[in-house]
């Protein structure tokens, strides 16, 4: 048997190891139970069983780093340990010496990449139709599914978005066919067996959102309610009157039957789960303020947001990221207004900016996404640092998907999720060199054997390229 197969083989059986205890085999604290000190009235079924990849005491020298959150150390030491953030500065770091000493002379360091907006394993690669598993069509109200019942942790696009974009947390969300698309789910980027072993620990949930286009045209075509932008806001604010209605008789003598959908709305009315609302044009993004403010709930960040720019200071105002992308432009009348100094806007009005990819190919190239949207920034006049520019796929997305207590940044007492660039990030040549997850190295370019090859691409041709 040639090596690389053999190699193959190894990494199965280590990864099989690590990811031993299933959901069946072992529970732990659910995700939301993990996050949250209010009391729920039913237990969060489908916990995470996340265990982090054993790792060893790890510092990296000499390097460049950006810390995620606007900070850039020159000649910095970064030093690893218990899969954690353990000491972070100058070349005066302290340094065990039975660490594992990286030199990253010439080289940068960043928090781990994180995109908010992805469909890896609802929409997996082969995109085919048996795999297409990220919109329940059937109904423009579905908060009752959950995205992560569709993943499937095999999607080879999961190791390419860790070797080619140092992705080492993403949120994967529900399709935007339906007004209400169900729960999101947030994943560290590990090779797992189960769903449940990816969910990021103590992450909250989500609740995908759509506004405008896609809702109207997938039901209005069927002739059925929404067909127009006023079918959306009344079938919005019919359901969220239901869903305040049920929340007012759980709290009442005589509870009712569950319902999996109204528990999804219940827990976004008590700021339990959080709101992803995919919209564009600049109007709607007013009209669902509007209309959060009526049923008291919060929109945590509106996703592509193209017209953000229009309203960047209420936004900034309100608290609502955009997650958008750089310059993603007219495959659709709504997104005709687009244009490519969004964010740089955005962040000039001290809103929080967001790089996003809703795409299994540019979350492979998020960091030069972000590097785009700061060139035009720069280009109109607007002085955005390198470092900033990071914080747009690292810091910003973790804190609107509720982790940036754990990750996001180089801080002390933080998960190390880690990724050491062979240059600088922002660089359209540089290329993740190793990436680590809670201080685990799980992908080293300069070492085959560790180089993730999913199941599905064992025996396949071009098994475990990430070109």
């Amino acid at each position: 048997m040639k090596l690389k197969g053999l190699l193959a083989i190894a990494i199965a059986g280590t990864l099989a190891t690590g990811c031993a205890a299933t959901a069946a085999e072992k529970k732990t604290a659910s995700a939301s139970d993990a996050s949250s000190t209010k009391a729920k009235s039913v237990e969060t079924a489908f916990p995470s069983t996340y265990l982090a990849y054993p790792s060893a005491d790890t510092a990296i020298t000499g390097v460049t780093l950006y810390d995620g959150e606007g900070q850039r150390i020159d000649n910095a030491t970064l030093f690893m340990s218990g899969g954690k953030i353990k000491s972070v500065g100058g070349p005066d770091v302290a340094v065990p010496d039975s660490a594992v000493v990286v030199d990253g002379t010439g080289k940068f360091v960043t928090p781990g990449i994180i995109d908010i907006h992805s469909h890896l394993g609802d929409y997996p690669t082969p995109s085919v139709a048996a795999h297409s598993d990220g919109n329940e069509a059937t109904s423009p109200v579905t908060p009752q599914v959950w995205a992560e019942h569709s993943v499937w942790p095999q999607d080879p696009g999961f190791s390419r978005a860790m070797a080619n974009g140092g992705i080492t947390s993403l949120q994967i969300l529900p399709g935007s066919a339906n007004l209400f698309g169900g729960r999101s789910v947030t994943l560290k980027n590990v090779p797992a067996r189960t769903v449940q072993r990816m969910k990021f620990p103590g992450a909250p949930y989500g609740m995908k959102m759509a506004c405008g286009e896609n809702p109207k045209r997938v039901y209005g075509g069927r002739n059925r309610l929404p067909s127009t932008r006023m079918g959306n806001l009344a079938l919005n604010r019919q359901t969220w009157i239901n869903a305040q209605d049920y929340r007012k008789k759980m709290n009442g003598s005589k509870p009712p039957k569950r319902d999996l959908a109204m528990e999804t709305l219940v827990g976004v009315l008590d700021g339990e789960i959080l709101v992803h609302n995919h919209c564009y044009r600049a109007d709607e993004l007013n009209q669902i303020i509007d209309m959060s403010k009526e049923f008291g709930y919060k929109v945590t960040a509106f996703h592509h947001a193209v017209e953000s720019y229009k309203i960047a200071d209420i936004l900034a105002e309100e608290g609502i990221c955009s997650a958008i992308w750089a310059d993603w432009w007219g495959f659709k009348m709504e997104a005709y207004d687009a244009i490519p100094e969004n964010a740089a806007l955005l962040h000039q009005a001290g809103a929080c900016t967001i790089i996003h990819s809703d795409d299994e190919n540019q979350i492979q190239r998020l960091n030069q996404e972000a590097a785009k949207a700061m060139s035009d920034g720069r280009a109109m006049g607007i002085d955005i640092s390198d470092a900033t520019a990071i914080s747009w796929i690292t810091y910003n997305p973790a804190k609107a998907m509720g982790i940036a207590d754990q990750t996001g940044s180089i801080k002390v007492g933080k998960m190390a999720d880690v990724v050491l660039w062979n240059g600088n990030p922002l660089s359209v040549y540089s290329r993740p060199e190793k990436v680590w997850v809670d201080g685990a190295m799980l992908y080293d370019s300069m070492d085959p054997a560790r180089r993730p090859v999913s199941d599905f691409e064992l025996g396949q041709p071009g098994e475990g390229d990430v070109k």
